[in-house]
Formats: C-alpha cells, structure tokens, sequence
C-alpha cells in the first residue's frame, strides 16, 4: 500500500481493477484545511489522463510491475519480435505496445518490456541511443560559429536537428526521452 502523500512521477497504483500510472503530483497546504495531493494519472488500459485531488493519508495498492530485457530481432508486418534475453522465449510486441520506442530502434537493440500479472503494458528504452545519420544537407567551412542547426535523417527514419558540421555517415548519441542530439558518438 502507498499513502497518496508517497505518490512520485512514475508509480504506479492499482485503482477499481484498473492500472494507473502517477504523471506527475503537487503537494499543496491549503490555508485553514488540510493538505491534499493534486496529481495527473493515466489509466495504462484506456490511455486518458485524469486529473485528481486526494487527502494525503489516502492509500492505494501499489502494483507490481516486472521488467524483463529483450531484444528486438525483426518485424513482422505490423509487430516486432523481441526476444527474452534470459529465457530466449520470442513473443511479438504490437505498435501500440512499442508506442514511440520504434523510432529509434534497430535489428538486435536492446530493451527493456514491463509485464503486470503477464500481461505486457509496453517498453522502456535506454536513456541514450546511438543511431547513423543516412541524409542530411552539408555543412561548409566557418558554419559553425553561429550555434544553427539542420535537420538529420536517421537510420531508423527518426528526424533530429544536428549542428552544422555534423555529416553522413556519423553515428550520433540521442536521448530518447526528449528526442534530441547530443553528441557525436567516437
């Protein structure tokens, strides 16, 4: 059990038989009354977002989510195969389950699958990716004292504005929370 005064971005509860993922949380200490929680839930079966207001002494069933580490070994027509790195067991992943991971993943990366009560709920990536850049205009000579950006297109599809002096060819480091360049890979 988890009090609502313990709920951090992240956690995620279990609510009238349905699982509900903690967006984010404020604690606010009202004038006269007591405090209560205001946070933004999503519910992981439907996908809508709620926003709600509980007393921080509330309790909730914390649910246990399992993460096991796949592979991602190829696609077939519209799921990827992933593969169990410690059971070799190979299931398929549907593109509602991959959600935004797809973009920036390749053939044999690694992953990481959340299950609840064996039932997949979707993916986590690494938090930086190293993708090669396949298309993008050239930089020229003295470009890149003005700090400008062009946009990159990368081996999986994925779309990034990279500084000028960046070219084909050169493997970049992505974060994949944000979707953005951080450097170039050595």
């Amino acid at each position: 059990m988890i009090n609502a005064g313990d709920l951090r971005a992240g956690n995620t509860i279990e609510r009238a038989g349905q699982l509900i993922e903690v967006l984010s949380f404020e604690h606010i200490k009202l004038g006269r009354g007591t405090a209560v929680v205001r946070t933004r839930l999503r519910n992981l079966d439907t996908g809508s977002v709620t926003e709600e207001t509980f007393r921080p002494e509330e309790r909730f069933p914390r649910a246990r989510i399992e993460r096991s580490e796949v592979q991602l070994l190829y696609q077939d027509g519209e799921h990827q195969v992933v593969m169990d790195t410690t059971t070799f067991d190979q299931f398929p992943l549907t593109e509602d389950q991959m959600g935004e991971a797809r973009r920036y993943l390749r053939e044999s990366d690694h992953l990481t699958v959340l299950r609840h009560d064996q039932r997949i709920l979707g993916v986590e990536l690494p938090i930086v990716v190293e993708l090669a850049v396949t298309q993008t205009d050239p930089g020229f000579k003295g470009d890149t004292a003005t700090g400008t950006t062009k946009p990159a297109t990368l081996e999986t599809g994925l779309v990034v504005d990279v500084p000028l002096f960046v070219g084909v060819g050169d493997r970049l480091r992505i974060d994949t929370r944000t979707g953005r360049y951080l450097e170039r890979a050595s």
